[in-house]
């Protein structure tokens, strides 16, 4: 029997204590390597903009891929009815609001779309997040691949065009015009790198590198070059149609998007009163190693991924209810995905799982696949639903499903009873790199507050020129009729707060939504509002007392105009 000491601990009451102190100590490990998602931007085909857009297509089984637009042809015309030409494909990427970012019109010429579209995405990400300016110590990771815009370039060289294609100038370049002096890079995994960002983003914040960190990728198809490139591996579906998990599949088509996430601490997040889209828990990435071939895909490989993220999470298999996989929609890539899921989730209890595809609503967007498929999966979470997959109506017979509990939706499905409260995320490089994250829902905790009685006297708001404050202030009336009158701190919050000053700036006297309303629309007609005062540059911030909680507003109104070389101009 164990003996007291003086001070009437025995050895194994030490012992106890002892692991009660590791376990607070684990506890702790895990609440600072446990993150918010706290702001989003994004673009996606089917003309998304926003979250509530992605979230239409999704539920919808919406198919946004088409042939290339005949605007984005040149400069390379009929040279792309030499390749597959079926993609999802943004509408317009030359056009950029160059002097908002402070690039010259030559300079802005010579700068690669994809890192116009991220300086767009990334601002409305910390206008989602209420961040006017995220500060020094904010971390910065981009996954880009393609570099297709070097194919455009006239002539030499400049150092234009140097520091505006190079992938590392991509991150530089958001770092400088943000301003932010974390840790800052590129990061090329192929398909997997933006899913790479974020894990790579959540290590600084548990490290304490950073505060406040943006993860997130982009991808542009400007020229048919690495389109017949990707076409002679034979991924390429020769019909321009993505069927991740059917017996049809035949390989998947490009596509083009942009994804960036603000992620902070959900501890620090709560303490901050910032809303939260969602929360990650855990987060792996490895590499095939000596798989059957360089490029091949392994089933060990993304079974140890997934059981390492879920350990990182400390969680089990059945805490999973949702996959939004990898699926490319290739005969051999998809069998080999669910049998890696079926050892790592789905044996155990057969629980159920579904299994969901965004490539099968967009393309292949590569280098952007990762974080859409972050979105895609907190917007599941959050409308407790999985979207259909389009396009599936016959499973792979090389997939088998027996015992597993997974499904694969072909409407949208409810939240599965028994099924776990939490998603994972897969995505995976071409290279051998794969990442995986997993997910939950906003805590209870952290929910905003309803029905609190706040005083409101009025807000500001800004845009670089009077012109864009015009459009801006029409937005905002607009979409003031859709918000309910016990937000409408929030919104005052929000717009004064939560935006960067810019120059041509307002402060507006309204107690209540419908005075904000009449004033907006006063200003977005150039009407005299004596409710609104012009304030100079530099003048002190107004309403300091509104109480931090941030809402969802219309995005910043750009002014873009068309920056390209002389023979990419439309005749």
């Amino acid at each position: 029997m164990s003996e007291p000491t003086a001070s009437g601990a025995t050895p194994v009451s030490r012992a106890m204590q002892t692991i009660r102190g590791l376990r607070a100590e684990l506890a702790a490990l895990r609440g600072g390597r446990t993150v918010a998602v706290v702001g989003v931007g994004l673009r996606a085909p089917g003309g998304v903009a926003d979250m509530d857009g992605y979230w239409r297509l999704l539920a919808a089984g919406g198919d946004a891929v088409r042939p290339i637009p005949e605007h984005r042809r040149q400069p390379f015309g009929d040279s792309w009815d030499e390749v597959p030409h079926r993609g999802g494909f943004l509408d317009e990427v030359l056009e950029f609001d160059a002097p908002f970012f402070g690039v010259a019109p030559r300079e802005a010429r010579a700068l690669d779309p994809q890192q116009r579209l991220l300086l767009e995405v990334a601002w409305e990400a910390l206008e989602d997040a209420g961040l006017a300016r995220p500060g020094g110590n904010c971390g910065l990771y981009v996954g880009v691949t393609g570099q297709d815009y070097r194919e455009w370039m006239p002539g030499e060289s400049d150092v234009y065009w140097a520091t505006g294609n190079g992938h590392c100038f991509a991150a530089g370049r958001l770092a400088h015009t943000l301003g932010l002096t974390g840790p800052v890079a590129a990061v090329d995994t192929a398909c997997s790198s933006s899913l790479v960002t974020v894990h790579l983003a959540r290590q600084a914040l548990a490290t304490g590198e950073c505060d406040v960190a943006l993860a997130g990728g982009v991808n542009l198809v400007l020229s048919p070059r690495a389109t017949e490139f990707a076409a002679r591996t034979g991924a390429l579906s020769p019909d321009g149609e993505c069927r991740p998990f059917d017996a049809r599949a035949n390989g998947f088509t490009r596509a083009e998007g942009c994804g960036v996430v603000v992620l902070k601490r959900l501890a620090d997040a709560v303490r901050d009163g910032d809303r939260v889209h969602a929360v990650i828990h855990g987060s792996a990435v490895n590499h095939d190693g000596a798989a059957s071939g360089f490029t091949a895909p392994s089933v060990a490989a993304q079974t140890a991924l997934v059981e390492r993220a879920l350990a990182d999470a400390g969680l089990g298999p059945a805490d999973i209810g949702y996959v939004e996989t990898h699926g490319t929609g290739t005969a051999l890539g998809d069998p080999i995905e669910v049998e890696a899921l079926a050892e790592a989730l789905g044996r155990p209890g057969g629980a159920p799982v579904l299994l969901g595809a965004a490539k099968a609503n967009l393309g292949h967007t590569e280098s952007a696949a990762g974080v859409l498929g972050l979105l895609k999966a907190m917007l599941s979470l959050r409308h407790r639903a999985a979207p259909p997959v389009p396009h599936f109506t016959t499973l792979n017979p090389r997939i088998d499903l027996e015992g597993t509990g997974f499904r694969v939706p072909d409407r949208l499905e409810p939240w599965p009873a028994g099924a776990g409260a939490y998603a994972g995320v897969s995505s995976f490089g071409m290279s051998g790199t794969n990442a995986h994250v997993i997910l939950g829902g906003a805590p209870a905790s952290v929910a905003p507050p309803a029905g609190q009685a706040v005083e409101v006297t009025g807000f500001e708001v800004s845009a670089r020129t009077p012109a864009a404050l015009r459009v801006y202030a029409g937005l905002l009336a607009a979409h003031l009729t859709t918000v309910k009158d016990e937000d409408y701190p929030a919104f005052a919050y929000t717009l004064t707060h939560g935006r960067a000053a810019l120059a041509t700036r307002v402060r507006v006297a309204a107690a209540d939504r419908e005075q904000a309303r009449a004033a907006l629309e006063a200003l977005a007609e150039d009407r005299e509002c004596p409710a609104a005062e012009f304030l100079d540059r530099g003048a002190e911030p107004s309403f300091a007392g509104l109480p931090r909680r941030v809402l969802t507003l219309p995005a910043y109104p750009w002014e873009r105009r068309r920056y390209a070389p002389p023979a990419a101009e439309r005749p």
